[in-house]
C-alpha cells in the first residue's frame, strides 16, 4: 500500500524546508512505499526552489495563485498512492503523526487530524467563528465533528476522486470534504493532534473566509441532503403562518390577511422545492 503526501504551498519559504525534512524522515521510518508532492501555488518567494532541493519530492507549479483547495486537487490527481495524506507547508501540523492517521484508516475512508488547540492568527476571531460553524455543521449533518476544517488528514484516494470536481478552490476545501464524506455515508475517524503557530504570513481573511465557511456548510448539505436545509425553513414559515391564521380568525372574525396566506404558501413552496431537490440528489448519487 503506497502513501502519497500532498502539500499545497504558497509563499512558505520560512517553513517548507523544515516541514519536508521532518516529513521525509518520518516516511523513511515506515514500512510502506511513499511519495511526496508539493504543489507550489504560484509562490512569489523561494518556496518552489527550496522544495526542489529534496530529491524525494515531486514539485508541481501552478502558473499563478489558484487557491489552496485547487492545489490539493492538483496533488491528489497526480498522486499514485492508494492512500493520500494532506498537510500544510507552514509548519503548523505535526507531520510525524502521519503514521497514526494512516493506521486509523482501517475500517474507514478518512481520518482527520483533530487539533487539540487553536494556534492560528487572529485567535479571538477564529475560535468563536469556527465554533459556530462547527456546531452548525454538526446540527445539519447529524454527526459529531471535533474538527471541521483541519488541514491534515488521510483518506483513500479512490474515495475522494469522485468529489474533486465539486470541491472549492479556497480555504473552505477542507470543511467541504469533511461534510461531503459525512453526508455520503463514508466512515470518518478523528485522531487528536497538536497544532503549532504558523511561520510566515497567513492568507486567512477572517470576514471573507468565515462567510465562505458558512456558505460551504449550507451548499454542501443542500447538494447532498437538501431536506435538512429546506425542511426546517419550510416548517418555520408554515408554522408561523398557521399561528398567524389562528390569530386572524380570532382577531378579524374569520378574515384571513394576505401576509398569512403568503407565509403558509411560502412554507409549502419551499417544502416542494426541498422534495424535488432531494429526489435529484438521490438520483445523482445512485
Amino acid at each position: 500500500m503506497k502513501i502519497s503526501v500532498v502539500i499545497p504551498a504558497y509563499n512558505e519559504e520560512e517553513a517548507i524546508g523544515k516541514v519536508l525534512q521532518e516529513l521525509i524522515e518520518t516516511l523513511r521510518g515506515g514500512p510502506c512505499p511513499w511519495e511526496v508532492i508539493v504543489v507550489d501555488d504560484g509562490s512569489s518567494d523561494r518556496t518552489g526552489d527550496i522544495a526542489s532541493r529534496f530529491s524525494e519530492v515531486k514539485v508541481i507549479r501552478h502558473p499563478h495563485n489558484m487557491g489552496g483547495g485547487l492545489a490539493r486537487n492538483t496533488g491528489i490527481r497526480a498522486a499514485s498512492g492508494d492512500i493520500v495524506v494532506i498537510a500544510d507547508g507552514d509548519g503548523t501540523y505535526p507531520v510525524q503523526d502521519i503514521p497514526r492517521l494512516v493506521e486509523g484508516l482501517e475500517g474507514c475512508d478518512m481520518v482527520v487530524g483533530a487539533r487539540i488547540r487553536e494556534a492560528g492568527t487572529l485567535k479571538f476571531l477564529r475560535v468563536p467563528s469556527k465554533f459556530f460553524i462547527r456546531k452548525l455543521a454538526e446540527f445539519i449533518s447529524g454527526s459529531r465533528i471535533p474538527d471541521l476544517n483541519s488541514g491534515m488528514r488521510a483518506f483513500k484516494r479512490e474515495a475522494i476522486l469522485p468529489y474533486l470536481h465539486m470541491l472549492p478552490h479556497g480555504h473552505s476545501w477542507v470543511s467541504t470534504v469533511t461534510l461531503t464524506f459525512l453526508t455520503n455515508g463514508h466512515p470518518v475517524k478523528y485522531v487528536p493532534i497538536d497544532y503549532y503557530p504558523r511561520k510566515g504570513k497567513s492568507t486567512f481573511h477572517p470576514i471573507k473566509d468565515t462567510g465562505n465557511y458558512i456558505m460551504t456548510v449550507f451548499r454542501t448539505i443542500t447538494w447532498f441532503s437538501p431536506l435538512k436545509v429546506f425542511l426546517p425553513l419550510a416548517s418555520l414559515l408554515f408554522l408561523t403562518g398557521l399561528g398567524k391564521l389562528i390569530a386572524d380568525v380570532v382577531r378579524y372574525n374569520w378574515r384571513v390577511t394576505a401576509s398569512t396566506v403568503m407565509l403558509v404558501l411560502g412554507g409549502l413552496q419551499i417544502l416542494v422545492l426541498g422534495l424535488i431537490a432531494d429526489m435529484i440528489a438521490k438520483r445523482s448519487g445512485s
